[in-house]
């Protein structure tokens, strides 16, 4: 933007380093070490840490009940503008700089002012995407996804995909068109669908089969024109069970894939697991892991954390070490992520000075860093590894492989049922001693 100039917004901040488990300097990492060798590579290639462009650069404290706490203008005159747009790249390159993370991920309209046209919000789009490409060589600082804003503008109160105006379906395909486009001149690796009103308030007014139908259209028509202007990425979807619509269509791991393999796009689409919404689905966040690993889905992780006394998404910043832990473990037995940890997180109200923006990802760097190194000491020790082994042992046996391999018949199966006249106890399931594991490994000398 002509007439623009850049300038340090966090220049009483230096460059956040490691200094170990016994700082108590608060601008520090005590446990985020990005060299430090886990099981073989460096922890900052097991952990590709990305930016949230809306919480980070937009959120500033509004809530329901009451306006900002937060500036976030970094140093424009004026909020909801180009030279704001701009001033928000220079903010989040620098922020991003300073505490040496690779990626960040957004929506069209964290980026820019939307404009009643969308003619000019394109515009707009183009000329914010060109400087961030010069900080992005700047930097070597890289996108991990895009995505399109198709929730908060009133067009989309029906939904989007899902809505029962075609006029406001062409809105969407334009939007997600766009976001496209951007998300492969930025060079991303992946591309999100969080429908955020994918979803109904009541059947009365509400026909469920055209609605998840067309979703499913226009998932397709993004992969074909994604796939035509050169995206090789993964496609996400990110499941999310309520809120803001009472029934959304996406609301675990397991709907989500059923629904892309329903529809012919599972051999194009991964799933983005976020931790809050794995909650809010009534799942922990590794169940939600889990069910995407071991379908071949687990793309991508929105690292936050829900509240277990606020039934809403809150998405504060990830503390609960044995949440993380349990999370690094999925992610190290199903080989990595095709994505990486986008910090979907927001510090709270009263958090509200530049440094507090900092602090917030060094807990939540320092936390899943505290998860790596203990999922890499449970895989190391190897006694729960064993302790399923054994547990599942009967399954080798030839009975075992030849129904496993499909081999057998109800008939064989029942005349051996009635030699055996009663099943064998199948063995304790011992939940207590490992989870008794679990905290010498974590805690133990």
């Amino acid at each position: 933007m002509k007439g623009y100039h850049y300038m340090a917004i966090f220049k009483d901040i230096d460059v956040i380093r490691y200094e170990g488990p016994k700082s108590k300097n608060p601008l520090a990492f005590k446990f985020y070490d990005p060299e430090r060798i886990v099981m073989g590579k460096p922890m900052k290639e097991y952990l590709p840490f990305a930016m949230s462009w809306w919480h980070n650069l937009g959120a500033a404290g509004t809530d329901m009940f009451g306006r900002d706490t937060s500036d976030k203008s970094f140093g424009a005159a004026q909020k909801g503008t180009m030279e704001h747009a701009k001033a928000k790249v220079d903010a989040g390159f620098e922020f991003m700089k300073k505490l040496g993370i690779p990626y960040f991920c957004w929506h069209d309209v964290d980026l820019v002012p939307e404009s009643d046209d969308i003619n000019v919000t394109n515009q707009r789009l183009d000329e914010i995407s060109d400087y961030i490409l010069v900080k992005m060589k700047e930097t070597g600082i890289k996108c991990l996804w895009g995505t399109a804003n198709m929730f908060s503008n009133p067009r989309f109160m029906n939904g989007a995909g899902s809505s029962n105006s075609v006029d406001v379906f062409c809105f969407a395909a334009a939007q997600i068109k766009k976001a496209l486009d951007i998300t492969v001149k930025l060079g991303g690796k992946g591309y999100v669908f969080w429908g955020g009103r994918e979803g109904y308030e009541t059947l009365l007014n509400t026909d469920v089969k055209l609605e998840i139908d067309n979703i499913a259209r226009l998932m397709r028509m993004a992969v074909d024109y994604g796939r035509s202007i050169g995206f090789k990425g993964d496609f996400y979807i990110e499941p999310k069970p309520k809120e803001p619509s009472k029934h959304q269509y996406d609301f675990d791991a397991a709907t989500a894939i059923g629904f892309l393999k329903a529809h012919g796009l599972d051999k194009d689409f991964k799933l983005n697991i976020e931790a809050n919404h794995a909650t809010l689905a009534g799942h922990t966040f590794e169940h939600e892991l889990r069910i995407s690993a071991i379908n071949g889905m687990l793309g991508s992780i929105d690292a936050n954390e829900g509240d277990p006394q606020l039934g809403w998404d809150v998405d504060r910043f990830p503390m609960d070490v044995y949440t993380a832990t349990y999370a690094m473990l999925e992610v190290l037995e199903a080989g990595g992520l095709t994505g990486g940890f986008n910090f979907d997180a927001k510090t709270r109200r009263p958090s509200n000075t530049y440094e507090d923006m900092f602090k917030a990802y060094i807990l939540g760097m320092d936390t899943y860093a505290l998860g790596l190194i203990n999922a890499a000491k449970i895989i190391e020790d190897g006694r729960l590894a064993e302790f399923k082994k054994q547990k599942y042992a009967s399954w080798c046996s030839e009975l075992g492989q030849k129904i496993i391999l499909g081999k057998a018949n109800l008939v064989e199966l029942a005349e051996r049922a009635a030699k055996l006249r009663d099943a064998e106890n199948p063995g304790s399931g011992s939940q207590e001693y490992l989870e008794e594991v679990v905290n010498q490994v974590l805690f133990g000398c």
